[in-house]
């Protein structure tokens, strides 16, 4: 397979604070003083500690070494300051490495920013010609392509307005429509693309996964998982200037909402929660979300996930109802499972229990979703705990279709879970 991409130790370091005061002659007067062990003479009045020079260093990128071949959808995976936007800066000739080498071979169109490669002052016509010859096309394959562009930007009404007239959200539609239809070997794509509406970020979606089939390559960055699950090929996870995971993007994906989304799981210690109503005479104590096993509230869809809930009855209590209930992100409430619906009846109660809740095949669209948890006696029917909204799991998108159930009471799909006492 043909590499297009080689990056071999790259690392970059950038320093923090102030480099220099703009002219040569305060950098000197400040160097002389510093020399004579005073104050620098530059620093405002009663600003003593503010514009002094700073040794610190950032090191953005650590040895990072990895290649991309032809046709490959690599998505890059971090949190806020791993280093993405860094990689992307220097593949596309932005800056360079302090350490280091990489070698491209094909033409890199990038959209790395708003307004990248755009002179404010010209109209969005001469704007598409202007990147077109910055991407090394002639200009009739320009032309051949003008009206295509237009079409996908939406921009046709503005297209003879200079673009410092442009709105974010047309800025981004002009330099995704440009980059993308000037058919450059490789297409480099940050997270821009959510300064877009949602119609316009699916229009996109679907571009790139059209750019791809016809065997070039993307470089794609994005906080969206779900994005990236349904477009990448391949994943690379950076945590902190480092590379910590390269291959599946399932796997990159899932790593990475282990280590950046819902910190509180998948333990929780319920009896500290104040937000719950309730006689307390059973009180919910402890929550521990699985999947397969293990202790973690992310899943792709049709893993299977187990809650294994703590309740604790000051005395002795019989006929329980157990109530989950599941939220959307937007607080609409997906569905209500109860025991009994299962047919689990919980006869008698006392001290410290521990039930298991299995979810077999989690068919549930990607979000992060929310639980809460409400048991009475079904006797008296009075509310002993209710803890509205306590947790919270997290789906991103596999291979597996979702089928959902029709409404039966309570919520939206209706679900069935095995139901089983631990101790």
């Amino acid at each position: 397979m043909k590499t297009v991409i080689k990056v071999e130790h790259i690392s970059k370091e950038y320093r923090l604070g102030e480099v220099g005061t703009g002219t040569i002659s305060r950098d000197m007067n400040a160097w002389w003083a510093k020399m004579r062990g005073r104050e620098n003479p530059n620093l405002k009045i009663n600003l003593a500690d503010v514009g002094k020079p700073t040794s610190s260093h950032h090191q953005a990128l650590t040895d990072i070494s990895f290649d991309v071949f032809e046709g490959d959808v690599l998505g890059i995976i971090g949190k806020n300051g791993a280093g993405k936007s860094t990689i992307l800066k220097i593949l596309s000739r932005v800056t360079t490495p302090t350490k280091g080498q990489f070698k491209v071979k094909g033409r890199i169109a990038s959209l790395l920013e708003v307004g990248t490669g755009f002179h404010p002052e010209l109209t969005g016509r001469e704007n598409i010609f202007l990147n077109g010859a910055i991407l090394g096309m002639r200009k009739n394959e320009i032309r051949s392509k003008f009206d295509e562009i237009v079409d996908f930007s939406g921009v046709e009404k503005f297209i003879d307005t200079p673009v410092k007239r442009y709105s974010s959200g047309m800025y981004v539609r002009l330099a995704f429509a440009v980059a993308a239809h000037l058919e450059p070997e490789i297409l480099v794509v940050d997270e821009v693309l959510a300064v877009g509406d949602v119609s316009f970020q699916n229009k996109c979606m679907g571009k790139m996964s059209e750019v791809s089939k016809n065997g070039r390559t993307i470089l794609f960055v994005s906080h969206n998982m779900q994005a990236m699950s349904h477009l990448c090929t391949r994943g690379i996870l950076l945590q902190n200037g480092h590379i910590t995971h390269d291959g599946s993007i399932q796997e990159a994906v899932k790593k990475y909402l282990s280590t950046s989304i819902d910190t509180s799981g998948p333990v929780y210690n319920l009896s500290e929660n104040t937000d719950r109503k309730g006689t307390g005479i059973l009180r919910f104590t402890k929550l521990e979300i699985y999947n397969n096993g293990e202790l973690s509230n992310n899943f792709i869809i049709g893993e299977e996930m187990e809650l294994r809930l703590t309740v604790k009855a000051v005395r002795p209590m019989k006929n329980i109802c157990i109530a989950i209930h599941i939220w959307r992100f937007d607080e609409i409430k997906l569905a209500n499972i109860e025991n009994i619906d299962s047919d689990y009846h919980i006869e008698h109660m006392e001290g410290e229990t521990v039930f298991s809740v299995k979810f077999k095949n989690l068919n549930f669209y990607p979000e992060t979703y929310k639980l809460g948890f409400w048991i009475a006696s079904t006797d008296s029917q009075e509310t002993h705990d209710h803890l509205p909204v306590c947790a919270e799991f997290n789906i991103m998108e596999g291979a597996v279709h979702v089928k959902r159930k029709l409404l039966k009471s309570g919520g939206s799909i209706y679900l069935t879970p095995d139901w089983d006492r631990v101790k």
